[in-house]
Order: C-alpha cells, then structure tokens, then sequence
C-alpha cells in the first residue's frame, strides 16, 4: 500500500499520533536528567556544607619510638607525594593536587598536661606545614628555635610556641610565659607569640579547631572542666619532638573538591574510601604505629545515599506512572489510526490482501508518525542539563516499539478473516473461571503486598543495613495496587449501571434508559481509557498529596528549629537597653525574655540544660503556629525532659539552688532541646534574670536586630524554611511532583477525548438510528453524556480513592523526612482541592466532548451514516 497516501488520508490522526510521541519520549527522557543534574548538584552541596575535618582523607600515624619519629618536613612531603599516588581512581578527581587548596600536614601532642594543675589544664605543642600563609602574628614573633633549660635535675627541651588571642585570655595565661608539660617525661613551651587566623571560616581551619579555640571537657564524675588548647611551633621545634615519651600523632590532609562529585558514583566513592583505607594499612612497617585513614565522608554518603534512595524511590513511582499512562494514551491514538482505517484495510484484506500486508500497514503507518516524533523528543531532552541515564535512551524506543507493536497486533487481531463483522454492543463475554482466578489473585496479592510493606517496612532498614538499596518491594505494591483497582473497577463498573437501568426503566423517558444501557454494555470499549485514566488520576493525586504533605512539614520544621518567629540568642546577658531598643524596633509585634544555661542537677556531676521564660507568653507568641507548648503554671513548677521524669521533686543548681516541682514531661523544647536532659521553669523563679534569649514576633529586619544586640545571633522561622526548601533534593521533588500532576492531568483529559472520538463513528451510527424515531437534538446530547459520563466518574472516584490511599498504604516505605528538615512526613491530610479539579475537568471535557458530538453529527446527513437496509 502506498504509506504517504494514507499518512495524508488521515494526517489529522497522525499529527495527533505525532504531538503525543513527541511529548512522551520529551517528558521521560527529559525529566530523568534533570533529576540526575539535581542529585549531583545536592551532593556537591553537602559535601562542600559540611566541615572540611568530615569530609577530606587524613592520613594519620602514631609515633611511639624514635624510629617512628619523622624531624623534616622532607619526610612528610615524601610520604603525602605517596598517599597522593595510591588513591584509587573514583578519588582521584576529588582530592585536591598535594600543596595546593586546604591540603596540609601537622604534628600534635595531645593530652599533654601542665606540670601540676591535677590534670586540669592541657598544653600540647603542634606544627602545622604551611603556618606561616595561614596566621598573622599581632603580639611578638613568630615560635624560633628550642632551647633546653634544666628542671628536676634534668635537661628538658624548651619550645617556642605561639598561641591564639582566646587562649590568652581564658587560660590565663601571658606572653613570655613559661609552662612545664608532662608528669614523667617533662618538657616546656614559652609563649613567644600571639598569632589571629587569616580567614577563621576556611575549611582548613575545620582540621586544627584545637589549635584556634579551647576546648572545655567535662570529665565523668568530675565538677570542675578541664581545658585544652594546641600551640603551634616552628620546624626547628618538629626536629626536637618525639613520640617516644607522649602522644604524638602525625597527619596528612587531603582535602576534597566537591565540583566533580556525582550522585552516580557515589557507590564507587564508598568502595574506594574503603580500599584506600586498606592500603595505606598496608604501608605501615611497624605494628605499634600503624599508618590509618580518618574520615567521615563514608557516613556523609551513607546518609545521601539514604535521602537519595527515597527520592529516587518517589521519581521511579511517579515517573513510572507518567510512562504507562503517556504508553496508555499513545496507545489509544493508535487505536483511533487502526479505526480510521479499517475500511480500507477490510477492502484491502477482502482483495486477497495476506495478513503480514495488512499488518505491515498499520505498523508502517505508525512508525511513520511516532519515529520521527520520539527522534525529535529525544534530541530536545538534550536541552536539559544532567547526564545521561539508560532511561534515556531506552525511553524513547519503548514508546515506538509499543506503538508500532500494538498497532501491528491489533490490526493482525482484527482481520483474522476477511469481511469481518462484530457487534459488542449486544452482549458482554462472560469471563472464564480462569480469568477470574486470576483476577482474585492479582487483588489478593496487592493487598497482602500493602500490608507486608507496612508490616515489615523497607527491606535493610534494620539496625546495620544498606539503607542506601532500592526496595524493589516498594516499587512494585504500588503497580499491583493500581493494577487490581483497575480489574476491580472494570469487573464491578456494569453492576451499579444495570441497577440504573431498571430503575430507569421503569420511567417513561426513553434516552436515560437508552444512554445508561449503552454504559454498562460498553464495557469491552472503555477498558483501556479505564487503564488509562485510573493511573493518570491516582498518582496524579498520588503526587499532590505529597507534595502537600512535604510543604506542610517543612513548615513545622521550620517552626520546630527556631521556636519562633524570630530568635536573637546571645552567649552573654543581654542589657535591658538593648532589650527595649529590640521591642521599639520596626515590625517588632511582641518579645518574650528568656535565660537558657547549663545546669547542675543535684549535687553530683550530672547536668541538664535549661530554659526559664514565660510560657504563656511564648504560647501567645505561637498562636498561629503549628507548634504548641504545654501550659506551665508560675511558682516553682517545671517541665521535664523523658530522661527526668519520675524523680519527684527536682533540685538543680542554677543562680541559686532551686526545688522544682515536675508538672509534666515534654518531648522537646522548640528551638531548643529535642534530646537529652532538659528542663523548662518560669522566669519568675530567678532571682533576678540573666536574659540571653528573645522570642519575637513580627517581621523586623534581623539585620537591624544584629546591629542592636551585637554580641547575639539571630534566626529567623523564615529564614530556616527557605533553607530547607532551598536543598536540591528538596527542590527537585517538589517540582517533578508538579510536573507530573500537570502532565498526567493533561494526559488523562487526551484520553478522554479520545475515547470519545474513538467511539464517535459507532456512537453516531445508534443516534442517527434515534432520530429516525423522533429523538430531538437536545435528547441526543444528554443520551451522549448518560453514555460517557458514568465510566468517567467511577474511574476518577477510583482514582481519587487510590491517589489517596496510596500515601498510607505504603506507609513506612517512603521516608521524606530528609525533604522537611528531618521531620517524618506523616501527615498526608488530603487536599481536595486538586483531586476535585481534575475530577471535575474530566467531567466537564467528557461532557463538552458530548455537546461537540451532537454539533458535529447534526451535519450528517442520514443516507451518510445508515446503510441501505439497516432501516427495513
């Protein structure tokens, strides 16, 4: 057959056949890469958000004896040249060339005490390779060469040491000074220098905290903090320090670059990290000082692998829904193809035209359509950033080989036999036994499937297992869930229509009779725009719930982190002028005082942190919040943690000693305790409040609110929701829901208009029929809507009921938490808003496609549409 002829013949067909292809093959192979793009992008932002001591490789060797001992810097550059050679390939691209970005080396002590003070106050002495580009000295010099100095009848080494401007002041400690270290093997540090760090925020100082700040420690079972700080020496002093007499620890850091990171080979990364670690084991050639591997980035890409798994799990539901239904509706253009040209196929077959021809026709004529189209949606997919995946390319040749297949088999189905005849219409095929067993089985296991998954949740999410694996349970409940509505709604939708039509019959009127007859005898006709639209409009509504249920979370997050609208926090008090110049501020609506600290509970080493503020006030604060907090009446009752509960009257040491009466158990504290020991009392129980924290409600600038108070930190609920909505992961979520809802509403309302053109012919055949005995126009409109609306809305109730159900069936298996600020996603509070807009926009188009019918059939004449003797 000539192929161009018939592709003109019904070019309105084909051109339809084409926009549907086009689109599809656009939206599945588009859509994965921009997801793709957007996983990378959000593993390179937790990977440069987080400190750079979790992220980046540190190699790290014990010295223990003199021949461990390393005195030059030619040593280390030796050795980080090494480390450097034996990553493995996946790392390689991530980790910075050696000298170059935060990369470094260092020699510290550690735990090293002053000669003395009870192992109270911790001195060590560290080196760091390239000090000198990353300090400014502002009070003396730089450290220079050691001496020795005679103590206890012994020649001990003494250092010159710099230390931070924080270290002076808390550690009470004085340029020039000298200190003894040690309490066996002693040694001294004089501090010749005073020294700031050029850029405080950069990642490299991430890996020498001990050096910049001190550190406080609460011992166990001890009252009194012990203080550690880490001074820094020269070259000259790393060729006087040794192992053999304290702790002396070597590293070399190897930062990381997080640009060429990919979400892909993020399994890789885990498996070299681990290989890496095993070789540089393997380079030791002592046993008592091991080289190691220190890192955190297996954990950091354990817990992106874990959010990525969910989102992933979320896009194949929703995308794997977007592509049946788009195969669905694509399949049924080609079903209207096949229609359109049955006559002349029916002709060509009767002309002794063979079953592969008439075949091959179809086929041809529909790869003629859908190749070109799926080539073009293929090459536009190209326009959205993001790798490759196999999806993409196999998409695309999933939907022409569908559509060329179906197109193929249902013409070969149909002309079987030349001059075939069918009437549909008179009677429903009765179902064997084995069909409906199988049916019974498919219902069955989708039911046992949901409540398996809720029963046992996902596959290795117990304690120890690879949260990072895609369940393939999960993917498939929801298909069988979906699958079994669709046999239930096809096997049970004639029922309540032949109920119908026996009421209807009962009346005078003939068209509800008529139109409600044809219904429930349409069955064999309507089961593909049912597989269609029951899909489309359950994870269409799948979706929307969500993506409501993520936004309202995040919400509550964002409230649960900061406890209010705005939270100015201070480490110091904050003076009373300041306070009224904060509630005389611009948007300032309210400010609620508060004092938070640390404090002793009993008499013993145990402590607790704690908040003295005025709760109702702060329940004011939060009316219209979607977080509460109990109500706490004023005299010396208190709120506890879990961990305090059942104690009876709790004693704590705060300004003063104060014997609290527990009046309930709180969870957690808004914007500030979610673990651990806590306790919540009234301000008025101080004597006279030390205030450090204010809640305010309002819109004032936190800018203006800085310059105010300082010395405090400001943190808006705003601010903290933007934050979390603002995460790539989070983003693409939310916007690949809102894609597919759009698409799949769109598909389902393009099949229902083709279903309706698809019936059309046979539709205006038995409304012709009708108007021969009289029936009017506007009877023949409403016999259209009587036949086509019912399967439209008992599929979209069906659909609605599993878009619905859908979020609480699969319950445990899909964890959004890492989308809401680590809130659990649990409240998936149906909006109806959307699910009513897509019901009703079928509605309406089933409805309008009626009316358009009726318009358009008034223009055929009879002798057009009713063959010669189909009246005698």
């Amino acid at each position: 057959m000539r192929i161009p002829l018939l592709a003109r013949v019904h070019l309105g067909t084909v051109a339809v056949l084409f926009v549907l292809t086009l689109s599809a093959c656009l939206l599945v192979a588009g859509l994965p890469r921009a997801m793709q793009a957007s996983f990378d992008e959000a593993l390179r932002r937790s990977l440069a958000a987080a400190p750079g001591v979790q992220t980046d490789l540190t190699v790290t060797l014990p010295s223990s004896s003199r021949e461990d001992d390393l005195y030059e810097r030619t040593q280390f550059d030796t050795r980080d040249r090494r480390w450097h050679q034996l990553l493995p390939a996946a790392l390689r691209p991530l980790v910075v060339p050696a000298g170059t970005g935060a990369s470094h080396m260092s020699a510290k002590t550690a735990l090293t005490p002053v000669t003395g003070t009870g192992g109270l106050t911790y001195i060590n002495v560290g080196w760091l390779s390239d000090a000198d580009r990353r300090v400014d000295w502002v009070q003396g010099q730089a450290p220079g060469k050691p001496s020795t100095t005679r103590y206890e009848g012994a020649t001990i080494p003494v250092f010159e040491v710099g230390i931070t401007e924080e270290a002076l002041t808390k550690m009470n400690l004085r340029l020039g000074q000298t200190k003894t270290i040690g309490e066996s093997d002693y040694a001294a540090v004089k501090i010749v220098g005073v020294f700031r760090p050029k850029n405080a925020g950069d990642r490299y100082w991430s890996h020498n905290q001990d050096i910049l700040h001190v550190t406080q420690l609460l011992p166990p079972g001890k009252l009194d903090f012990e203080q550690h700080i880490t001074t820094l020496t020269s070259d000259a002093g790393l060729a006087v320090l040794s192992g053999e007499s304290r702790n002396l620890i070597y590293s070399w850091v190897m930062p990381l670059d997080a640009r060429p990171a990919s979400a892909l080979a993020v399994p890789d990364l885990s498996t070299a990290i681990t290989e890496f670690g095993r070789v540089i084991e393997l380079q030791s050639s002592s046993t008592r000082s091991p080289y190691g591997l220190t890192t955190g980035l297996p954990k950091l890409l354990d817990d992106f692998r874990a959010a990525l798994a969910t989102a992933q799990t979320v896009m194949y539901l929703v995308l794997g829904g977007l592509l049946v239904v788009a195969l669905g509706v694509i399949v049924l253009a080609v079903q209207l193809l096949a229609d359109r040209m049955d006559h002349t196929l029916t002709l060509a077959r009767a002309r002794g035209g063979s079953l592969r021809q008439v075949a091959g026709t179809a086929a041809a004529l529909t790869g003629l359509a859908v190749t070109p189209a799926a080539a073009a949606g293929y090459a536009l997919s190209y326009f959205v950033p993001g790798p490759a995946l196999p999806i993409v390319h196999a998409g695309p040749v999933l939907v022409v080989v569908t559509a060329v297949g179906f197109a193929a088999a249902r013409i070969a189905l149909t002309h079987r036999a030349p001059l075939h005849e069918r009437r549909d219409d008179v009677a429903a095929t009765r179902p064997s036994a084995r069909r409906i067993t199988l049916e019974v089985l498919v219902v069955v296991l989708a039911l046992a499937g949901a409540y398996l998954l809720r029963a046992r949740g996902l596959a290795g999410a117990g304690p120890g297992a690879d949260r990072a694996g895609q369940d393939p349970f999960l993917l498939l409940v929801p298909i069988a869930l979906t699958f079994a509505a669709a046999l239930v709604t096809l096997r049970c939708y004639p029922y309540p229509l032949r109920l119908l039509v026996r009421l209807a019959a009962r009346g005078r009127a003939a068209v509800p009779f008529l139109g409600l007859t044809r219904a429930a005898r349409a069955r064999s006709a309507t089961a593909l725009p049912v597989l269609i639209l029951l899909p489309a409009l359950g994870v269409s509504v799948f979706a929307a719930v969500i993506s409501g249920g993520i936004a309202s979370t995040q919400q509550l997050a964002s409230w649960q982190s900061v406890g209010a609208p705005i939270k100015l926090t201070s480490k110091i008090e904050i003076p009373e002028p300041a306070i009224e110049q904060v509630r005389r501020a611009a948007g300032v609506e309210q400010v609620v005082l508060a004092q938070t600290a640390r404090v002793q509970v009993g008499y013993g080493a145990e402590r607790a942190e704690a908040i003295a503020v005025d709760v109702a006030q702060w329940q004011r604060l939060l009316q219209d919040a979607p977080i509460s907090l109990p109500a706490l009446s004023g005299g010396t009752s208190a709120l506890v943690s879990p961990d305090l509960r059942g104690r009876g009257t709790l004693e704590i040491g705060w300004q003063s000693r104060l014997k609290l009466t527990p009046r309930g158990v709180i969870d957690s504290v808004p914007g500030f305790y979610t673990t651990g020991k806590f306790v919540v009392v009234p301000l008025s129980v101080q004597v006279r409040p030390a205030v450090n924290t204010l809640l305010i409600k309002g819109d004032a600038s936190p800018d203006e609110l800085r310059r105010l108070v300082p010395s405090a930190t400001v943190e808006s609920q705003q601010a903290a929701l933007r934050a979390i909505q603002d995460d790539p992961l989070t983003t693409t979520v939310r916007w690949t829901l809102v894609v597919v809802t759009v698409a799949l509403a769109a598909y389902a309302l393009v099949a229902v208009v083709l279903s309706l053109v698809i019936g059309a012919a046979d539709r205006a055949r038995a409304v012709s029929f009708l108007r021969t005995l009289g029936l009017s126009d506007r009877q023949a409109q409403r016999l259209t809507v009587l036949e086509i609306l019912p399967m439209i809305l008992v599929t979209a109730l069906v659909g609605l009921g599993l878009g619905l159900g859908l979020p609480a069936a699969l319950g445990p298996g899909v964890d959004l938490s890492s989308y809401a600020g680590d809130v659990p996603v649990g409240d998936y509070s149906p909006d109806l808003v959307t699910p009513a807009a897509l019901a009703a926009g079928l509605a309406a188009v089933a409805v309008l496609g009626a009316y358009a019918h009726i318009v358009i059939g008034r223009r055929r004449n009879l002798g057009a549409v009713l063959r010669v003797g189909d009246l005698s």
